[in-house]
C-alpha cells in the first residue's frame, strides 16, 4: 500500500478592504486570488521528504509533480487536507487543464483528532506538543510569506524547512494515532494471499485474541494488534452463536 504524507503552503488572497474588522469582501475588490506556493510530501517508510515550489520548479511543473504523486498514491495522510490541501490542489489541477488523478483513500488526522479527543486546541502544533511529538518549525509569521513571495532566497529556505517539518510532524502523529483511526482503509486488501490475519490499520500480523464482540444477532472474535495497538474483529462470525430468539 502506497501511503503519501503531504502538506501544502499557499499564498493569501489579496484584496482592497475599507476596514480590518469583520469584512465580507466582494469579488470586485479581489486583486489577486491565492495560489499554491509549495508542497512537501513523503512516501511512508521512506526517509526522503520531497519538496517542490514555484521558485524551484515553476508553477506548472510543481503542480504536475503534485498530480503525479497523488495519481500514484493508494492513500493520503494530511491534516485538515479534506477541506484545504486536497481541494486546493484540485483547483490547481483544473486550472491548468488536468484531469483528476486516480482515486485514493484519505486519512485526515485533523478529523481524527476532532472526533476522538478533546484537546484545548486542535491545531497540529498544539496536539503534537501535547503528545510529546515535537513542534512546528518557528518562523516570522506573515512576514515570512511576504518575503517568500518577494523572492527572498533565505526566507524561501526557511519555508522549505517549515513545510518539510510539518510532514515530519504529520508522520509522527499518524503513527501515534493509528490505533485510534477506526475508519482506516483496510491494509489487508493490499496483501496478496496473506498466510496470517492482518491488522486493518498497520498491516501487522502480531495479533492477540481479545475476547468476543456482540453485533445484533452474531458474535465475532475480537483481537488486539500488538504492532500498532488497534482493536480488530474477525470478519467471520463465531459458529453456533446464532440465536433464533434474538429479534432484529
Amino acid at each position: 500500500m502506497k501511503i503519501l504524507e503531504i502538506d501544502i503552503e499557499t499564498a493569501p488572497n489579496v484584496a482592497y478592504v475599507w476596514s480590518l474588522f469583520d469584512q465580507n469582501v466582494p469579488i470586485d475588490r479581489l486583486v489577486a486570488p491565492g495560489y499554491t506556493l509549495c508542497f512537501a510530501a513523503r512516501w511512508q517508510g521512506s526517509r526522503e521528504i520531497m519538496f517542490h515550489s514555484v521558485w524551484t520548479d515553476g508553477p506548472e511543473a510543481m503542480i504536475a509533480k503534485a498530480w503525479a504523486l497523488l495519481n500514484e498514491a493508494d492513500m493520503l495522510v494530511h491534516y485538515n487536507g479534506k477541506k484545504f490541501d486536497v481541494p486546493t490542489l484540485n483547483r490547481e489541477f483544473v486550472l491548468v487543464g488536468m484531469v483528476p488523478p486516480s482515486n485514493y483513500h484519505e486519512v485526515d488526522l485533523y478529523q481524527v483528532v476532532r472526533r476522538r479527543f478533546r484537546f484545548a486546541s486542535n491545531k497540529l502544533d498544539f496536539v503534537a506538543q501535547q503528545l510529546g511529538l515535537g513542534s512546528k518549525v518557528r518562523h516570522k509569521g506573515m512576514q515570512l510569506w511576504r518575503e517568500v513571495m518577494g523572492g527572498v532566497e533565505k526566507s524561501q529556505r526557511v519555508m522549505e524547512r517549515y513545510n518539510k517539518g510539518d510532514v515530519r510532524l504529520l508522520a509522527r502523529l499518524y503513527t501515534k494515532l493509528l490505533p485510534w483511526i477506526n475508519n482506516h482503509p483496510n491494509r489487508g486488501l493490499w496483501v496478496d494471499n496473506p498466510s496470517k490475519p492482518v491488522c486493518r490499520n498497520c498491516g501487522g500480523t502480531h495479533l492477540k485474541k481479545n475476547g468476543s464482540e456482540k453485533r445484533f444477532t452474531l458474535s465475532y472474535n475480537r483481537f488486539k494488534c500488538l504492532d500498532c495497538g488497534a482493536n480488530l474483529r474477525s470478519r467471520i462470525s463465531i459458529k453456533g452463536q446464532r440465536n433464533a430468539n434474538i429479534m432484529v
